[in-house]
């Protein structure tokens, strides 16, 4: 057994990023300026997307996107049940009506048909959450947002890298929200990206910072002018050049960090799927799976233990752990405000009492991975 803990997902930080945050904090700029608007503008090339606006969480990019977009009091907004939180609250900030659904039973995306059965004449918007960095049937969604005159946006907290029919999530004109948090595939500590049409981007940079119509650093820049109008009630969502310093050196890394997702996962695959007490996850093959999850499924019948239990055992073993997610029908927010049950939702739900997310990061030595393996190997062939 392992003699020290084994986090879920720590990030993976060298001394070049190191480097270039000390860069910026000997520079002229640590908050929103010149490194930010590099991040943009890389990032943006990198998915193929029209445009990009770098903010301070994925959170700000679907919030400052339902805002652009004029959905508000009265609108229906249709998502998933099995995503985090924020998801879903930003509907609710807006004075929309969440509309939840249930998720496919292998990718635990959302599933077209339900989307179809939920809209009603209300319904402004699909949220789309690409679960565990798997990307969802877009063509099926966008064919219904389309027929129905409803805006597609995605939440694409685990999906940067992640590509659908050989298109980079993100490089289409609708927005996309992106996550840079700590356990992310690429990480800023705090932070996000939102990409979409230029105009969409543009709409949504003044309401990122404060309805302002002129960027902080351009009105502090020698060529700048002290003159501003606040055009819309905005909200602080920037992001700052300590961040972005971080997200530049973290994106020419990135595919030598996927690949090293891969070869885990691989592992993992390889061990855990001949075994008749899990279900492993899936990858279609029109898509190109992000990974930024791992998230095993047990039978617990056939286990001889619960998936709790499951967890306690691993810890016990310092293995960490953690489950995505909770649904968003179980918090008792939305269970009391919309009069949810928990078999509502039975695939979420199903899927929910089985899950755990196993440790996944491209800081994992080939030790840390071997010890992850037996310790669920051992619990595999563990009655309780």
């Amino acid at each position: 057994m392992r003699s020290t803990f084994l986090p879920f997902s720590p990030p993976l930080i060298g001394e070049e990023e190191i480097a270039e945050v000390v860069d910026t904090l000997r520079s002229d700029w640590i908050t929103t300026g010149p490194k930010t608007k590099r991040f943009e503008s890389e990032f943006a090339r990198y998915v193929g997307a029209p445009a990009a606006l770098a903010l301070n969480s994925c959170t700000a990019g679907l919030h400052t996107s339902l805002v652009a977009l004029g959905i508000g009091p009265g609108d229906e907004v249709i998502t998933t049940t099995l995503t985090f939180a924020a998801s879903v609250n930003v509907i609710e900030h807006v004075g929309a009506r969440p509309v939840l659904v249930d998720v496919e039973p292998d990718t635990l995306n959302l599933d077209p048909a339900w989307v179809e059965r939920a809209i009603s004449p209300r319904a402004k918007a699909i949220m789309v959450v690409h679960h565990s960095g798997h990307p969802a049937d877009l063509d099926a969604l966008r064919a219904l947002a389309d027929s129905w005159g409803l805006a597609l946006i995605e939440d694409a907290a685990h999906a940067v890298a992640a590509r659908y029919k050989g298109q980079p999530i993100g490089s289409r004109a609708n927005p996309v929200a992106f996550s840079f948090y700590a356990t992310k595939n690429l990480t800023t500590a705090e932070g996000g990206m939102l990409t979409g049409d230029e105009a969409l981007i543009e709409r949504c940079r003044v309401i990122a910072l404060h309805g302002v119509n002129r960027d902080a650093w351009k009105r502090y820049g020698k060529e700048g002018s002290w003159y501003y109008e606040v055009v819309t009630p905005g909200f602080k969502y920037n992001m700052t050049d300590v961040q972005a310093a971080l997200g530049l050196v973290q994106l020419r890394k990135l595919e030598a960090m996927q690949a090293r997702r891969r070869e885990i996962v691989a592992a993992y695959q390889k061990a855990f799927a001949p075994l008749e007490v899990f279900q492993t996850p899936v990858a279609r093959p029109e898509v190109e799976h992000a990974w930024h999850l791992y998230v095993l499924r047990l039978w617990p019948e056939r286990l001889g233990m619960s998936r709790n239990q499951f967890i306690e055992e691993l810890k016990a073993r310092n293995i960490g752990t953690s489950v995505h997610f909770i649904p968003i029908h179980l918090h008792p927010y939305y269970r009391d405000k919309y009069g949810f049950k928990p078999q509502d939702f039975p695939v979420a739900y199903d899927s929910y009492n089985r899950m755990v997310s196993l440790p996944l990061s491209p800081r994992m030595s080939d030790q840390d991975v071997a010890d992850v393996i037996e310790a669920v190997l051992e619990l595999a062939t563990t009655k309780a």
